[in-house]
């Protein structure tokens, strides 16, 4: 098989530094989201949890209208936005947005679970020495948590590396911009002569979705067979 071709290597890379980027834009939120559900008890919980799934059970192309007319150049947020520079849509930050709105739901479930798993009776007997909430979460639960937070993010990766509905509804496809390798395979698809680029592009894909899921389970297995001990 012929080796990946300057387009193909192109979208691969902007593949990689898109799921790179939003699980790292949205880490901090979902550590804040996951702790919310896992420790505190407030009206509207159940509505907030049913509205973290949305973007699991809508069709991510009405994920993606829903970003356009939000963040858009002439959207609700967007028009807002680009007056002090900032732009997403048809950029590849707007890819890294979609990414990060469809890989949220998995990151905050792993790390909530994660989460609820740390005992309990830690928390209480640090909060007897005096420690403040903060410190309890940075020294206890983060450290005991650090599985389930590292298989959140690889799926969340994952997710955001084969994004591409909501992707090409908000950022469309534009070469060196916003042409993931997800959207490359959907436009070769349909080109003459593009089979070779597909399969090529398809076997990458498999390679990084496998060793994503392997990671994701081999540390979801670990998180689980400790839960079921206890």
């Amino acid at each position: 098989m012929n080796p990946l071709s300057p387009a193909e290597w192109e979208a691969l890379s902007l593949s990689l530094r898109v799921g790179v980027l939003s699980v790292i834009v949205s880490l901090p939120f979902a550590l804040g989201l996951a702790w919310l559900l896992s420790r505190a008890r407030f009206p509207g919980r159940i509505l907030i949890e049913a509205a973290l799934f949305l973007p699991l059970t809508l069709p991510p192309v009405v994920t993606g209208y829903a970003l356009l007319v939000l963040f858009g150049r002439h959207g609700w947020i967007g028009e807002w936005l680009g007056q002090i520079g900032i732009v997403f849509a048809f950029r590849w930050t707007g890819a890294v947005l979609a990414a990060c709105v469809m890989g949220f739901p998995l990151l905050v479930l792993s790390i909530r679970v994660a989460f609820d798993m740390v005992d309990r009776r830690l928390e209480r007997a640090a909060e007897t020495l005096g420690a403040s909430t903060w410190r309890r979460f940075v020294t206890i639960v983060l450290p005991l948590s650090s599985r389930g937070i590292v298989a959140g993010g690889v799926l969340a990766f994952a997710r955001a590396f084969g994004e591409f509905g909501a992707t090409i509804t908000f950022v469309s496809s534009i070469p060196g911009e916003t042409r993931t390798l997800p959207i490359a395979i959907y436009e070769l698809i349909s080109l003459p002569g593009g089979e070779g680029g597909v399969q090529r592009l398809t076997l990458v894909a498999l390679g990084v979705a496998f060793a994503a899921t392997l990671v994701a389970a081999l540390l979801g297995g670990t998180l689980w067979g400790r839960r079921q001990h206890d």
